[in-house]
């Protein structure tokens, strides 16, 4: 530019390239270069005569993973590679589920329950292991509530869902879940089919129970943003020596979070749980058994709870039990008699100090249910002298 402001001013090559410091060829490259004429053209690419087929597959057909693409112009054709082809596909892609507006579903007072899990990881002696939290929000308060277990099966979802009815004190009109087993078995049409125990206890409890559109996890946002909280705010770092310590922390830490003032609500979730008017629980004899899990004795005294193996009387071997958990231990039903309360062990094996009474070692049980034979003795053969024959018979013996 300063070449071209020179010239223009009327100065002559030399006194140009003598002021700006450079040679005189120089400056006449410069001056014969035409405005302009040191852009590059645009080249072309191997992409263009498909690009075209390519918008249609994207935004008509849904097509969005490259490589089926890549196959499919390769059959027509073209010779290029993957990434000139990504680099054209990324702008016509749809936005991600969490980019797109989301309009919020709010319910009045008492209306709705939302409950999921989620999966929580620790570390026990280096060992990675896995929890399970059930969680659960009032979707007019916020009010929520969390408990860690071992399972996420029908019967623990069952109790877990008690235990919030209780921690919130009442139940409200409908219930909100994902498509899992424990909740619906399938779909016949727009009728669902749900699980048979699960439909018992919320029939009990007076819920209307609801599932999701499959693959909309936003229809339940609020206890979806609630798991992600317990993630982020709670779980990292956390130390505990067993569940029942970790549901102790995890109860005082939800006491703080339910005083705290929401974002969304500007309120606090403790005041607003008063405007739910939830309806009363019911009486625990009515939801005793929902709380119960049945467990088949083994023949050698013990049963399985939560991964551990607890010991029995020998009476109660290859009985069938029923187990209720408490929030201390463990209370063993046989019928409609209470036998036994254990305390509720975080791991291993523990034997019970009568598990082995009057049994009879293996050996015993195995020579009494071998068939057996008898030997009897010969017959005892009386000997006489011959003499004795022949008197009985009248002979007369000469010598």
């Amino acid at each position: 530019m300063k070449i071209r402001s020179a010239l223009g001013e009327g100065k002559s090559i030399r006194e140009t390239a003598r002021e700006l410091g450079l040679a005189r060829n120089t400056v006449r490259r410069y001056m014969r270069r035409a405005p302009g004429s040191g852009q590059r053209r645009k080249r072309g690419s191997k992409l263009d005569p498909f690009k075209e087929q390519i918008t249609a597959w994207v935004v008509e057909d849904r097509l969005l993973n490259c490589p089926p693409m890549l196959a499919r112009l390769r059959g027509q054709g073209y010779s290029g590679g993957m990434t000139v082809l990504k680099d054209f596909v990324q702008p016509l892609r749809p936005p991600a589920a969490r980019q797109r507006p989301v309009q919020r579903y709010e319910t009045p007072p008492g209306r709705q329950m939302q409950i999921d899990w989620g999966e929580f990881t620790y570390l026990e002696d280096g060992t990675r292991r896995k929890l399970y939290g059930f969680t659960a929000i009032l979707g007019y308060s916020r009010m929520r509530y969390v408990e860690f277990v071992r399972r996420c099966d029908t019967p623990t979802l069952l109790r877990c869902l008690l235990h919030a009815c209780e921690a919130f004190g009442g139940v409200p009109e409908r219930v909100l879940a994902d498509r899992m087993k424990s909740v619906l078995v399938a779909m016949d049409g727009q009728i669902p089919r749900w699980n048979p125990q699960f439909l018992d206890c919320v029939t009990l409890l007076g819920l209307i129970p609801n599932v999701c559109r499959a693959y909309t996890p936003q229809t339940k946002g609020k206890v979806e943003r609630s798991i992600r909280v317990v993630k982020e705010s709670f779980w990292p770092g956390v130390r505990f020596r067993d569940l029942d310590d970790l549901n102790q922390q995890a109860r005082a830490w939800l006491d703080r979070l339910n005083r705290t003032v929401h974002r969304t609500t500007h309120r606090r979730p403790l005041d607003l749980c008063a405007a739910e008017e939830l309806r009363p629980l019911g009486t625990q004899a009515s939801l005793h058994r929902f709380l119960q899990e049945e467990r088949k004795v083994g023949w050698d005294g013990f049963f399985s709870y939560d991964g551990v193996r607890y010991g029995l009387p020998a009476a109660l071997a290859g009985r069938v039990i029923q187990v209720v958990r408490q929030r201390e231990g463990l209370d063993l039903w046989h019928g409609a008699r209470r036998v036994l309360q254990l305390v509720r062990q975080d791991q291993g094996v523990h034997p019970h100090p009568a598990q082995w009474a009057g049994v009879a070692p293996a050996v015993a049980h195995h020579r009494q249910s071998e068939p057996l034979g008898h030997q009897q003795a010969a017959p005892r053969v009386a000997r006489h002298p011959l003499a004795a024959y022949d008197a009985l018979f009248a002979v007369e013996v000469r010598p």
